[in-house]
């Protein structure tokens, strides 16, 4: 019959409120049929966006399940995605940034039909209301990443959070300790409890939950290696030890003598409390006994560490800095010491050379100063001269004529003493046979052949200057010099 529509291509008719609407059957992602509607002011506008519907179908963009609100999508994404394959402190900043931020700003925008320009309106009116750039640069990272799985699920063609631009934001430079400054501190921390964890961080560049949550078994002190395997995290007031940040952060490394004998020590005093504490000791096994902890064995305070470390720098008036930043100083150091960028790498644990590189190693005034002051010396200073110039530099007050000769007497009686012989004569016929004779006596004859072959040569050298030299015309002169002058 005229005017009907094939199978499978839909219906469109027009609704009670004068609006038309298309609806079609089409696969979902988990393979069920599901009928899509779409609505349009005319029926060519709805005939439209079903074919558009249809069109992205068939490049392979099933339809999704569920009609996604932002709200819900980012709940599920949490729970199913996150919470399952990442480590705790993730989800907890995940949750965090979810919670507060993206649900109230973006929970009633639908998944399907989210826009560059609703995204960026939010982030800019985060930044306008006072947030700072950093912080939103996280609201647009972790939107990012819920949108990415999303791209892969086949439920949105477009990552529309990675076309958002936001502000350039400069983070202050880090000054990490000189090794004056590491030194003293070292020093004024030795009486302290924490000094062997101090010495972990700067001397080892351990993060600071990686030394929390190092393990007695962890330290082989029969082959002087620590192997670092776990860290200590409080995650949403609890807290919890885990894996290390990344697969490149477990990692063995030589354990110093200098940082083996303060972990004995530590080790020693650990056992006297422990005994004295009794029953109440609270800590794991021997296996799995942290090497700090608190009187009790209970896992140390993240905040602790940092406390005393702020304390001790206030106290002996000691420059501040991060507790973080003591890694930035071991970097630093490294490089001064030209220890290859991938050994640094190796030692702090970084999944990328680069991260190392650009974030951890820092130039120091004094390094500029003696980089700048080598292209000083070659470009405005006067450059040493080379062997052969300083050879045959003409000294001040002497005719090059007598400069050269007095070159080529170097050169002969340099020869002449060490044995290469020059010109027709070998330094033996010169010298004579000395086999038969004592070291002295061949010592003076060398001498006395010596001075008398510079005699020869100063002889002729100034007789050589001596006829260059003018001098008055004289009648009789055999030199000629009248005839000359009476030319003139």
């Amino acid at each position: 019959m005229a005017g009907r529509r094939a199978n499978g291509e839909g219906t469109i008719y027009r609704r009670q409120d004068g609006r038309y609407e298309a609806a079609i059957y089409l696969q979902t992602l988990s393979g069920r049929r599901k009928r899509v509607r779409v609505y349009g002011a005319t029926r060519a506008e709805a005939y439209e966006r079903i074919i558009e519907v249809q069109a992205k179908t068939q490049r392979g963009l099933a339809v999704p399940d569920e009609a996604w609100k932002m709200g819900d999508y980012l709940h599920h994404w949490l729970e199913d995605v996150v919470r399952k394959n990442k480590r705790p402190g993730t989800y907890a900043q995940c949750e965090m940034i979810c919670r507060l931020y993206l649900i109230p700003g973006l929970g009633r925008q639908s998944l399907a039909r989210l826009t560059v320009h609703a995204v960026q309106g939010f982030l800019s009116e985060s930044i306008e209301s006072g947030h700072s750039v950093p912080k939103v640069q996280i609201m647009r990272k972790v939107l990012s990443s819920a949108l990415s799985h999303a791209v892969r699920q086949e439920t949105v063609s477009r990552n529309v959070a990675r076309l958002v631009v936001l502000p350039t934001h400069r983070p202050n430079e880090v000054e990490p300790w000189t090794p004056n400054e590491s030194k003293r501190f070292l020093k004024v921390a030795r009486p302290e409890a924490l000094y062997s964890a101090f010495l972990l961080l700067l001397l080892c560049g351990l993060r600071r939950g990686e030394v929390l949550g190092l393990r007695w078994c962890d330290v082989d002190f029969t082959d002087d290696v620590l192997h670092v395997r776990q860290q200590l995290q409080r995650v949403k007031g609890s807290l919890h030890i885990g894996p290390v940040k990344t697969k490149a952060g477990e990692r063995r490394l030589p354990l110093l003598r200098f940082v083996r004998q303060a972990l004995v020590e530590h080790r020693e005093r650990q056992m006297q409390i422990r005994k004295a504490v009794g029953t109440e000791w609270q800590g794991a096994s021997d296996t799995e006994a942290l090497v700090f902890c608190t009187q009790s064995g209970r896992p140390l305070e993240p905040s602790t560490l940092v406390r005393t470390f702020q304390r001790l720098c206030q106290q002996h008036d000691i420059r501040r800095i991060r507790l973080h930043d003591l890694r930035h100083s071991l970097a630093t150091l490294l490089q001064d010491l030209g220890v290859p960028a991938r050994s640094a790498q190796l030692i702090l644990g970084h999944a990328r050379v680069s991260t190392t590189l650009e974030h951890y190693t820092h130039d120091r005034l004094t390094q500029r100063r003696a980089s700048l002051e080598k292209v000083e010396r070659v470009l405005v200073k006067t450059p040493p001269r080379s062997g052969r110039e300083a050879t045959y530099a003409r000294p001040r007050g002497r005719s090059r004529q007598f400069s050269r000769q007095g070159h080529l007497i170097d050169v002969y009686l340099t020869s002449l003493i060490s044995g290469a012989g020059r010109g027709t004569l070998t330094p033996g016929l010169v010298l004579g046979n000395f086999s038969a004779t004592s070291p002295l006596d061949r010592l003076t004859s060398i001498s006395t052949a010596v001075e008398a072959s510079k005699r020869r040569w100063l002889v002729g050298s100034a007789a050589v200057s001596s006829s260059r030299q003018p001098h008055p015309a004289k009648p009789g002169c055999s030199c000629g010099c009248h005839v000359e002058g009476a030319a003139a």
